[in-house]
């Protein structure tokens, strides 16, 4: 409880870890208008500890006095590689958060995020070491078991390893994307009536009348936010402002903090979200520019548009459809609820099922329900995808016909070291290295003296006479 209010300043209004998505313009966006603590995206502990270069991009290169406070999130599944990591990024932070949470499949691949929520000798193996070797709090952010019971004895097993803070996203792995559901608020509850140490509470919040009524119903110490930042950066200032000034002011960010275009791209989608519906083909441009200054024209258009739409308006005139606000107002993207829909008294949903493809049609994505119809024959069922074989050193798929049993990044590295080729993955630098010393052995190679023969002097015709 010391930690969370005197390293953490109580905070209470907390940005979410989001990968590609939370990077230090964006933070400084959001500390501008509410937020008091932010996470870093989640990081690879194996390639953190592994490449500097992926140190400097992630967290040397951001180093800004006002973002702090600042909690650096891993994913890792050895308490080796963990602790190494976190030796590595302690002094650029106020604690190490270990992900529990991330329900996607490069978490299942990589065998890290919610999918270790079930080897709790290992969890508890990893905490303890970290609080062993490390200087600062270790903290985790978890989602919660559909068992009541199961997720309180979860949340007093990390915190009996050494855990300071633990983050409760209230829905299962399984309620994600179109699944994604209702976050369960009386796990929460139940999770911050169990432990004693300081509780965030994630799921459901739109709205900064969300995060109060968050507070007051599950007692916790402080409210998380990941969706409901990316659409409205002053959610917790309690203000809905005019998109372009939100965008305008993280471009100028950006221009002072430069991260990867595709971050900024994904991040004016959210913010323009609504208004790309009305404008189509701004949508598409913006999807295709390849420059920062690409990206700020197309914002400039949507702005303008926006803008004369504003001014033709009527007075007293509404928005019209379910959104609350005109299309130009920052404001939540409402997921629609999942199809099939059958919540337990707990408010969590049961695991996902694709067994029967016919009669579960309606659990498809919109891009599988696509695929199924150019071909009926294919199969989604889970039970029948191919096995990925892991990379032997950072854990990701590795290519089914790499020399080196490796993932592309790790063989691009592996081959250029080793001066080898894998055709698998399309790498010669074998090749190129033999094909440039035949070039060079040619160019100094003298060229042999050849003998020509002198040609005959040739005789003038003799003269004819008349």
């Amino acid at each position: 409880m010391e930690f969370w209010a005197r390293s953490l300043r109580g905070a209470r209004y907390v940005l979410a870890p989001m990968v590609d998505q939370s990077e230090l313009a964006w933070r400084l966006l959001s500390r501008r208008h509410g937020a008091q603590l932010c996470y870093t995206p989640m990081l690879h502990a194996q390639v953190f500890v592994r490449d500097a270069n992926y140190r400097r991009e992630n967290l040397y290169s951001d180093l800004c006095p006002a973002d702090r406070p600042l909690i650096v999130q891993f994913c890792a599944n050895d308490p080796d590689v963990f602790v190494q990591a976190a030796l590595l990024a302690q002094e650029f932070c106020d604690a190490i958060d270990l992900n529990l949470g991330c329900p996607q499949m490069i978490a299942k691949r990589g065998h890290y995020g919610a999918f270790l929520q079930d080897e709790w000798d290992l969890l508890e193996k990893i905490i303890e070491r970290a609080c062993e070797k490390l200087s600062v709090p270790i903290t985790c952010k978890i989602r919660v078991f559909p068992e009541m019971e199961k997720t309180v004895t979860y949340a007093k097993l990390l915190e009996k390893a050494g855990c300071q803070l633990l983050t409760v996203h209230g829905r299962t792995k399984e309620q994600k994307g179109p699944l994604t559901g209702v976050a369960s608020w009386e796990h929460i509850k139940a999770v911050r009536n169990a432990v004693k140490i300081p509780i965030f509470a994630n799921g459901n919040i739109q709205f900064l009348s969300d995060v109060e009524r968050c507070i007051q119903e599950t007692g916790a110490h402080g409210v998380m936010t990941a969706e409901g930042n990316l659409h409205n950066p002053a959610l917790f200032e309690g203000k809905n402002p005019r998109v372009w000034e939100m965008a305008e002011e993280y471009l100028d960010l950006v221009r002072q903090f430069p991260c990867s275009l595709s971050f900024v791209r994904a991040h004016l989608f959210k913010l323009w979200h609504h208004t790309l519906q009305v404008y189509q083909d701004l949508r598409e441009e913006l999807a295709k520019v390849k420059t920062l200054e690409g990206i700020i024209a197309v914002n400039r258009e949507l702005k303008r548009r926006c803008q004369e739409e504003a001014a033709n308006q009527k007075e007293g005139e509404e928005p019209t459809g379910e959104l609350p606000f005109f299309h130009w107002i920052c404001q939540p993207y409402v997921r629609p609820p999942p199809k099939d829909t059958t919540k337990e008294e707990s408010g969590v949903r049961g695991k996902r099922a694709l067994e029967d493809e016919e009669e579960n049609a309606e659990l498809l994505s919109k891009n599988k329900q696509k695929k199924k119809l150019r071909n009926p024959k294919k199969s989604f069922d889970p039970a029948l995808k191919p096995k990925y074989a892991k990379c032997d050193q950072c854990g990701n798929p590795k290519g089914n016909k790499c020399v080196f049993q490796l993932c592309r990044s790790c063989c691009k590295k592996a081959a250029f070291r080793e001066m080898a080729d894998c055709a698998g993955h399309g790498l010669l630098f074998k090749t190129k290295y033999e094909k440039s010393v035949q070039c060079k052995s040619v160019q100094n190679v003298e060229a042999p003296e050849i003998n020509i023969p002198e040609a005959p002097i040739l005789q003038p015709p003799p003269e004819i006479k008349a």
